[in-house]
């Protein structure tokens, strides 16, 4: 599954304002991202989609010399679950 980008978020699916599942960030100046909420709907559940959204937005951070506040409580738990990611959690 392709995950594309429009402004503000990663999503799959074919309408960015209507995604199979979703992450969604807003910019903190130009260094910052925070990551304010991740959906995956019923019928992607259990394929780790949600894991891959974050992996992707922690991957634009990188690309793009940011660090993530991650205030959606899922990507938080992913940030505490994968160490790799530390190098772009904001301090």
């Amino acid at each position: 599954m392709e995950i594309l980008q429009d402004k503000g978020q990663f999503y799959i699916g074919d309408n960015p304002a209507d995604p199979l599942a979703e992450i969604t960030y807003v910019e903190a100046g130009e260094k910052k991202i925070i990551i304010d909420h991740t959906f995956v709907s019923d019928e992607l559940r259990g394929q780790k989609i949600g894991d891959k959204l974050v992996a992707r937005a922690v991957q634009f951070a990188r690309d793009n010399n940011k660090t993530v506040i991650p205030l959606c409580p899922f990507a938080k738990a992913q940030f505490d679950k994968h160490p790799e990611y530390q190098d772009v959690l904001d301090k």
